[in-house]
């Protein structure tokens, strides 16, 4: 079998796809790349997980292989999210990690995301060496044949410099004097004592929902979207905070519930900051949106006179931007967001306690700061629908890549772009993507508009296209 690095490293079912064999099989592709591009100087790397089933054992086997190839291991004493592991990769030095999650999708799945010496996510001339690498290894693997190293394995803390990291980019002390109250719903995951302590330690009043540790994650899926924050919602109005914060398992992406309850779509948070941090503290420097995120963030960027820069979806690219100082803000209509001084990952809880910080210092809720950001830059909606993938739908879909078409429906198009799958742009900022999923298999359609109602109508003449 061929292993693939999607948008987000590489994903599988558990015994099907992602079994041990295969596990060490990537680890010793990561481990040989890695020495080739390293072959004067010693290698060390970080190691951690999440809370899902057998993530800490493949994580332990990862650390054993790689410290028999002669590599520094800086194994994780617990679960932790993605972003404490780029934190530690940074403050150790190491020339990179791997961390064993599968982020958002269900239960039976598991897999491996692999970050560089940055810190950032590897990029994908990175991931296609070690999907090379891996394929020439599969047919006979075996670690045993592993020439013995002599480097050690060492268990780390890394809650410890990552809530170090995020003290000093939130401005808690206004949290207190508004005496703000957060819900935080931690689905099970590896935000657990890291969101909610992070906020008590500081003084703010929270309350927190599946702050344990769950392999089936209550029967869904720990994903921040609307239907698995129910508990939140009613938690928010039950209990009359001012805002409700989620975290996925691995604490790279965020949801939010504002004061009545109501779920906040990811694409208006990504606006209400950057237009907090532009408009009301002053940040400038260049915006980055992948092409499926809204073109709110382009309307904030054009006000005020900022640079914007699209990509391709997989927030790798977003975090090269900002290591390349092109920009200071970065976000994926994902619940995806990285900012200027940080890390360069996606992180959810900063994405979260900044929202905090943005109530707080306004003394106004979201559905206020809503409100006065469709007023400044007009009312728009988006929505997604996904179709199984088919070769024949697969088809389909790269030929209107390979020659867009002028009209959608009686929809005329202003602009295409193929830069990943297919960008319809209809002038107004309405817009439809079709694209290829990177994580399952699946096409993925997304539009925008003014109301709800055309947005449905983009998005059932767009999967109409490919089915």
């Amino acid at each position: 079998m061929m292993i693939r690095f999607g948008t987000s490293g590489w994903r599988g079912v558990m015994g099907e796809v992602f079994t041990f064999r295969n596990v060490r099989v990537v680890v010793q592709a990561i481990a040989n790349v890695l020495r080739r591009s390293h072959a004067d100087g010693p290698l060390a790397l970080v190691v951690g997980y999440d809370t899902r089933f057998l993530s800490d054992r493949y994580a332990l086997e990862a650390a054993k292989l790689l410290a028999r190839n002669g590599i520094r291991v800086y194994l994780a004493d617990r679960d932790a999210p993605s972003q404490a592991l780029a934190c530690q990769i940074i403050k150790r030095g190491c020339q990179g990690g791997i961390n064993f999650t599968a982020s958002f999708n269900p239960p039976r799945y598991n897999g491996l995301k692999f970050n560089v010496g940055t810190g950032a996510p590897a990029l994908p001339e990175a991931t296609d060496a070690v999907e090379a690498e891996a394929a020439r290894l599969m047919p006979d693997f075996s670690p045993s044949a592993v020439r013995a190293g002599g480097e050690a394995v060492t268990r780390v803390d890394l809650q410890a410099d990552y809530l170090a990291e995020l003290q000093g980019k939130v401005d808690f002390e206004v949290m207190r004097k508004a005496r703000l109250r957060v819900a935080a719903d931690l689905l099970y995951g590896t935000s657990r004592e890291y969101l909610d302590e992070i906020l008590e330690e500081n003084g703010v009043e929270v309350e927190s929902l599946h702050g344990y540790i769950d392999p089936y994650f209550g029967g869904g899926s720990p994903s921040c979207t609307e239907k698995n924050l129910s508990e939140l919602k009613a938690r928010v109005v039950q209990s009359k905070c001012h805002v409700g914060l989620a975290t996925d398992a691995d604490g790279d992406r965020f949801g939010i519930v504002d004061e009545t309850g109501a779920f906040v779509h990811p694409n208006i948070v990504l606006a209400l900051l950057l237009d907090h941090l532009v408009a009301r503290k002053g940040w400038r420097g260049g915006v980055a949106r992948s092409i499926t995120t809204t073109h709110l963030l382009d309307r904030i960027a054009r006000k005020h006179d900022l640079p914007l820069v699209k990509t391709k979806v997989g927030f790798k690219y977003i975090a090269d931007l900002l290591l390349r100082g092109r920009v200071v803000f970065g976000g994926e209509e994902s619940a995806s967001l990285a900012v200027r001084d940080h890390l360069p990952e996606k992180d959810g809880m900063l994405a979260g306690l900044l929202v905090a910080e943005m109530i707080a210092s306004t003394g106004r809720g979201l559905g206020s700061l809503r409100a006065a950001l469709f007023r400044e830059y007009g009312t728009m909606t988006s929505g997604q629908r996904t179709l199984p993938l088919t070769p024949e739908r697969a088809k389909k879909l790269k030929a209107l890549a390979q020659d867009p078409p002028a009209k959608l429906g009686r929809r005329k198009v202003a602009a295409a772009e193929t830069i990943d799958g297919l960008k319809l742009d209809f002038g107004g900022d309405r817009w439809l993507v079709l694209r290829l999923s990177g994580t399952e298999p699946l096409i993925r359609c997304y539009a925008e508009a003014e109301t709800p109602e055309e947005v449905e109508s983009i998005l059932k003449k767009g999967l109409a296209a490919v089915r």
